[in-house]
């Protein structure tokens, strides 16, 4: 392993001090950092952008795939089946420290128990651009950005005044994607509208046991999305830009590790809609922005075709919905900026439930119990009061700012961020964060039969330091970042020796660190290549039999990761790409029948390996692609007792009218 590490990071080093082309890596300009548009080398945040060009060239990947291949963030249950959830663990940290927003706008799931939202709601085909932003940034973006955000940069009105596009692609499992759109502008107006059909028979959520006799049915996934944005310029400083979208998906489930199941199903609805306004003010910029984001969730076992024979029928639903306004101004005054501004974020959450069993005669009769909460009574709200300020000269700039948060349960909490960086010769930047994060309870931590509501925020204190090499002439950089995370307060479900026999507490302190290096590299007009390499480690103190114990609990998170992409214009019309993707050793835990005690096992590490390619004719208003994955076969798993894909291969044809 180590040698795979090391020969790619001396290649590309070596590489990069070469380069003498155009600029291009200094030019490059990020919106999600600052929350205004600068360049990377003013800025002393780590960001990686994924671009549209990356993105078209990114075959049949979905969204999840496209972050952990293309983007350096692991996604577990990245290359299982549809239906899967996909964890996110930014810098290792847990799923919902990690805070998804569409085109600068936070958006949560207030009916989960972590609040995070499922990024399975967002088809890539209707997405033009990501920005990933490491590390602590809740005093701009509020709570659950202890880790960092991923800002989806969402596809907007067309240069022309009417443009079709669309892409198609079919391969293994029967698997269909699709998307069709039609953009453009015209004077004062600008439209992008899409719609996205995606569906597969899929594979066996779960692994088939050694001793299994009867085969495990495929389970299926099918979904179907609707995009729409669009762009008014009211005045010559009033810009407005309402959009909506609507996503619904359902898919199979199986039982749990190495266990079949029949007539499991999940399905989600999720809609939001909105207007953004920007209103210019003497040399600043007002925005206004109001969204309503509403999430439905079921999971139904009628158990007619049942093979655990456990349950006779269960029915779960959740429903919740979330509003969000946020009112910011960015005003130059000299050589500094300043971002201003409040935001309201008020959430509610319905649930109900039907649960049947047998019974086990003599011992209990069959019974059936039914639980509804009301979003009347579950609900939360929170405001937030932020200020920020950038100042740039003679290439240093300094970045700082705080937030205070007043939530309608536990009172008040605040954030800071101090961020200075140094860009030296234009050649390098060297860089350094200090900042405050914090992690509001959910709904179902405070609210549930579980929950407690006297919980206080998780908060975390977050440092990264590093330094960033430029090519000369801007044509590749190369970026190494150490960072350190340590968060208190920290929710745990506690085992309790009486009803309801568990409940949520401010308990545990977590601390993590690790190094990243990152980088791209344009080795000549025709070739591009991509790095990213991760390392995570980290612990939890919590109480065990009244004493504080503290051990290593990153499951399912690698300590190395290795991405390497490398694509190349061979030709005019035809681009060629080749990506490994290299996870190391993880620790999972299971709860094996008949004691189901906990059972520590070690998943072993993997390399994917990934070829694409493509061919542009009629002046690349056609493009035809084909796409393998795992092309050895790699056998493996990401989550122990469930599959993950073999080799499967696609091919497509995307177009421009």
């Amino acid at each position: 392993m180590r040698k795979f590490f090391l020969v790619p990071a001396i290649f590309f080093s070596s590489h990069l001090l070469a380069q003498t082309d155009t600029v291009t890596t200094l030019d490059v300009v990020v919106l999600t950092a600052t929350k205004f548009s600068a360049k990377t080398t003013e800025t002393g945040k780590v960001v990686t952008v994924i671009t549209a060009e990356q993105l078209e060239h990114a075959g049949s990947r979905d969204l999840a795939q496209v972050l952990t291949e293309m983007g350096g963030v692991f996604i577990n249950g990245y290359t299982n089946n549809a239906g899967k959830d996909k964890s996110i663990y930014l810098r290792g940290a847990k799923v919902d420290y990690t805070l998804i927003t569409i085109d600068g706008v936070p958006i949560y799931d207030a009916s989960g128990i972590g609040s995070n939202f499922d990024i399975r709601n967002i088809p890539v085909d209707n997405v033009e651009r990501i920005e990933i932003l490491k590390g602590s940034q809740s005093t701009l973006y509020g709570s659950d950005a202890i880790a960092g955000v991923i800002n989806i940069i969402t596809k907007k009105g067309g240069s022309k005044k009417i443009a079709v596009t669309g892409v198609a692609h079919y391969g293994s499992y029967n698997t269909f994607r699709g998307n069709a759109g039609i953009n453009g502008s015209g004077k004062k107006f600008d439209y992008n509208i899409g719609y996205s059909r995606f569906t597969t028979n899929g594979f066996s959520e779960a692994a088939m046991p050694a001793n299994a006799t009867t085969p495990f049915d495929n389970d299926k996934y099918n979904q179907n999305s609707v995009q729409a944005n669009f762009g008014l310029q009211a005045t010559k400083n009033i810009r407005l830009q309402p959009f909506f979208r609507w996503s619904k998906f359902k898919g199979d489930l199986d039982n749990g590790s190495f266990t079949d199941e029949l007539d499991f199903t999940s399905s989600t609805k999720n809609w939001q809609a909105g207007i953004k306004n920007i209103i210019g003010v003497g040399k600043g910029q007002l925005n206004l922005l109001y969204q309503l984001n509403k999430t439905s969730r079921s999971y139904l076992d009628d158990s007619t075709r049942s093979r655990n024979g456990y349950y006779v029928y269960n029915d779960y639903r959740y429903a919740a919905q979330e509003h969000f306004a946020e009112a910011f101004v960015v005003y130059p005054l000299n050589r500094i900026k300043l971002t201003a501004g409040a935001d309201i974020r008020s959430s509610n959450t319905d649930y109900n439930s039907i649960a049947r069993d047998p019974g086990f005669p003599p011992f209990s009769p069959a019974s059936t119990i039914k639980t509804a909460t009301s979003g009347d009574s579950i609900k939360q709200s929170q405001v937030g009061v932020y200020a920020a300020f950038n100042y740039n000269e003679n290439n240093f700039s300094f970045e700082g700012g705080g937030r205070l948060n007043r939530h309608s349960e536990y009172g008040n909490n605040f954030a800071f961020n101090i961020n200075p960086s140094y860009f030296i010769a234009q050649r390098v930047k060297v860089f350094a964060n200090f900042s405050t994060g914090y992690k509001t309870p959910s709904l179902y931590q405070l609210f549930s039969i579980y929950g407690d509501k006297k919980l206080k925020p998780e908060t975390s204190v977050n440092i990264e330091a590093g330094a960033q090499l430029f090519a000369k002439n801007g044509k590749g950089a190369v970026r190494a970042t150490y960072f350190k995370r340590n968060v208190k307060d920290v929710i745990a479900f506690l085992g309790l020796p009486t009803p309801p026999y568990a409940q949520y507490a401010n308990q545990d302190k977590q601390k993590d660190y690790g190094l990243e290096l990152d980088g791209t590299i344009k080795l000549s007009d025709k070739v591009d290549v991509k790095v990213f390499y991760s390392y995570v480690n980290g612990n939890v103190t919590t109480k065990q039999n009244n004493k504080d114990t503290t051990f290593f609990n990153l499951l399912r998170r690698p300590l190395h990761t290795l991405q390497v992409l490398a694509g190349m214009q061979i030709t005019k019309s035809l681009y060629a790409s080749v990506q490994a993707n290299q996870v190391g050793a993880r620790k999972d835990v299971f709860f094996p029948p008949p004691t189901f005690q906990q059972t520590t096992v070690t998943l072993k590490n993997y390399t994917l390996l990934n070829l694409y390619a493509e061919y542009a004719v009629s002046k690349n208003r056609l493009k035809l692609f084909a796409d393998v994955r795992n092309v050895t076969n790699e056998k493996y798993a990401d989550i122990y007792g469930y599959n993950t894909a073999g080799v499967n291969a696609y091919g497509g044809v995307r177009f421009s009218l």
